[in-house]
């Protein structure tokens, strides 16, 4: 059903694709949006136990184009820096496809929208208690549940981390 990496040497584990999902700050979202065109929209999220979780406005473009189909695209770049010389850029980046629903349970919201807020402010439990107190009469929240979920790094990225880690093993085998 999902396509299979073409470039299967850049293809990141899935841990290694989890860890980028746990760690990014922010991703963009692609629904099916008005009138056929597809709609991308950055936003911050957090995963949490195989669901990315988000917030938004109660109504919009984005509610609107999940009402008309559940199926959405998610991606996050961890890495991608500019290298002119060769032309290129190294880049590491994960997306998911998956399916989308609106929270309705008042401990759903709840839950997820602390898990929100103590990613991004996680000294503070305190104030994450107060500001969702606040907050959650007004935003909606999203839960993705992931179908499909691929990595990839540059072949630059790819062929670093296989030389050094084969180096050890060739001088444990004195062929350095």
């Amino acid at each position: 059903m999902f396509r299979e990496m073409r470039r299967k040497k850049q293809l990141l584990s899935q841990e290694e694709s989890l860890m980028v999902l746990k760690a990014g700050t922010h991703g963009v979202l692609a629904v099916s949006g008005d009138d056929g065109y597809p709609y991308a929209v950055p936003l911050s999220y957090v995963y949490d136990q195989g669901k990315i979780y988000f917030h938004c406005a109660k109504t919009g473009h984005k509610l609107d184009a999940l009402a008309r189909s559940a199926k959405v695209s998610f991606c996050v770049v961890a890495q991608d820096k500019i290298v002119p010389e060769e032309y290129t850029t190294y880049f590491k980046s994960v997306i998911i496809f998956g399916t989308a629903r609106r929270l309705d349970a008042p401990e759903e919201k709840r839950a997820a929208l602390l898990t929100l807020a103590a990613k991004y402010s996680p000294q503070d439990e305190a104030g994450c208690q107060a500001e969702v107190a606040k907050q959650l009469p007004y935003v909606c929240l999203v839960e993705i549940t992931i179908d499909h979920l691929s990595g990839k790094e540059s072949i630059e990225l790819t062929r670093a981390r296989n030389s050094s880690a084969s180096a050890p093993k060739e001088a444990e085998h004195g062929l350095d």
